[in-house]
């Protein structure tokens, strides 16, 4: 008898859980700014992963707009975790004219994702870990040597204006475009 009470029980809280408000939903699936897969789903009440902070961010379309021209969305969007140091569009603005139109066609695919993966590290590094002279390997398996000068940051001589946790990782905002040698 004790059993059958503990199984009423039971069915009665997965009956109750099961008619919660679907609006109540932490996660859903919607279309968003980028196409398939991880980038696509929306969270409202966590912390917004790389991807969703670039496509939030009006200083880095044009890196999200590389982003998805390089097939590198999902991979950003996934668990990490990455430090990404996400070039403005300023930044990208300093490049030679007409070199972001190149990179972004399709036999150009490649090259524009290694110059992508110059900026990501696999792991996650605060600013309390950087060291003056450190190097990382990125992504693209080249590495990039962090400066510190008191309290300001550099990579490769560009700039880190802001530091933005993220759930998979952080980004580190930049002024120039890494480009590998």
């Amino acid at each position: 008898m004790k059993s059958k009470a503990i199984l009423l029980l039971l069915i009665s809280a997965v009956m109750m859980a099961c008619n919660q408000n679907p609006q109540s939903a932490a996660t859903s699936v919607t279309s968003a700014p980028v196409d398939g897969g991880q980038a696509t789903v929306q969270d409202d009440v966590s912390q917004q992963n790389i991807v969703q902070v670039a496509v939030g961010s009006a200083n880095h379309s044009t890196l999200v707009a590389a982003l998805k021209a390089a097939e590198y969305v999902d991979a950003l969007a996934n668990a990490g975790p990455f430090t990404v140091f996400a070039p403005t569009n300023d930044a990208f603005d300093q490049l030679p004219p007409g070199t972001l139109d190149d990179l972004v066609k399709p036999e150009n695919q490649s090259k524009l994702r290694d110059i992508l993966e110059y900026h990501v590290y696999i792991g996650v590094i605060r600013e309390n870990m950087m060291r003056d002279g450190m190097k990382l390997n990125e992504a693209n398996t080249k590495n990039v040597t962090l400066g510190k000068n008191g309290d300001d940051f550099t990579v490769n001589g560009a700039n880190i204006v802001a530091t933005v946790p993220c759930s998979n990782g952080v980004i580190y905002v930049i002024d120039k475009v890494l480009i590998p040698e």
